[in-house]
């Protein structure tokens, strides 16, 4: 009986990933081309991919105020997505707030998601100089950078974000 029931049990193992395919629903349909290429950028923290461009947090407020505002609240504040700035607890208070400035650990990690994310009902719709804007925007909502300061493929790397050494890094740039 143990036999049959393991050799019963084997035989349903490996059949099913063969079964779960050929019997898996038809359901969605293959991303664009172009929406496509936009998620298969990488950017690391050193910089590497990031894309021409550029902006200040002086243009980004009015990317900000088209785009995130209605989600991320008045200055980054919070409303119905998470607060962005702000923050009035640190990373070991009780109930701790984490937002850019005080969890992110890379500055080029904030372009990255926000290009590939944001905004949440149209991601993909920004181009290269409203994503530095925003971005500046962001970071000088953090108090990380001037409000004048050009925020581009060259300088976001160099931003020292204030958590940066709160987590483990695993990328090793190519040498």
């Amino acid at each position: 009986m143990f036999m049959r029931n393991l050799f019963f049990s084997l035989a349903v193992f490996v059949a099913y990933p063969v079964l779960a395919v050929e019997n898996s629903p038809k359901l969605g349909k293959s991303a664009p081309q172009t929406l496509q290429k936009n998620w298969n950028l990488d950017i690391f923290p050193d910089g590497t991919g990031l894309p021409a461009g550029s902006g200040t947090a002086a243009q980004g407020k009015k990317v900000y105020q088209q785009y995130c505002l209605s989600c991320h609240g008045v200055d980054g504040t919070g409303d119905s997505a998470d607060e962005l700035a702000g923050a009035k607890h640190g990373l070991t208070d009780t109930v701790p707030d984490k937002t850019i400035g005080t969890y992110w650990p890379y500055a080029t990690t904030i372009f990255d998601f926000t290009r590939r994310a944001m905004p949440l009902n149209a991601p993909g719709v920004l181009n290269n100089d409203q994503l530095y804007a925003v971005t500046a925007y962001l970071l000088y909502l953090n108090h990380l950078v001037k409000e004048t300061e050009v925020i581009n493929a060259s300088t976001l790397p160099k931003v020292k974000m204030p958590n940066r050494d709160g987590f483990i890094n695993s990328y090793q740039p190519k040498k």
